[in-house]
């Protein structure tokens, strides 16, 4: 299964330098997803690329931060404060990311998408 995900710019650029390698996020996916599509939100709103889930954590939010942080992409106070009323954390870590010879508008992408997901949706 295939999903795509908002992601901001700054996050997106942490990736395709590899200095980010897990996202994060308060909810997991219902469905067993193996492979990602990055759209960069705003004000750039393009599709981007897409990589392969490698692996999905979830516990307690300072026991991901031990796991991801060499790779978090995100500062100490970032996190804590994204996750600051969470119980849980989710890192989904990134793998073999491929980038898009040309960003992709959401229409041009799969012209049924009507707008990016506030935080993702499934694709077909």
């Amino acid at each position: 299964m295939r999903a795509m995900l908002s992601i901001k710019p700054e996050f997106v650029k942490q990736i395709l330098l590899g200095q980010k390698k897990f996202e994060f996020r308060k909810v997991l996916f219902k469905q067993k997803v193996t492979t990602i599509v990055v759209y960069a939100t705003k004000p750039y709103g393009k599709v981007v690329g897409e990589f392969d889930v490698s692996n999905i954590l979830e516990d307690a939010p300072q026991s991901i931060w031990k796991q991801t942080s060499k790779y978090a992409g995100v500062s100490k106070a970032f996190f804590d404060d994204y996750y600051c009323k969470s119980e849980k954390a989710i890192a989904i870590e990134i793998s073999n990311f491929v980038t898009y010879s040309e960003p992709l508008t959401l229409k041009k992408f799969d012209h049924t998408i009507k707008s990016a997901p506030q935080s993702f949706m499934y694709l077909r």
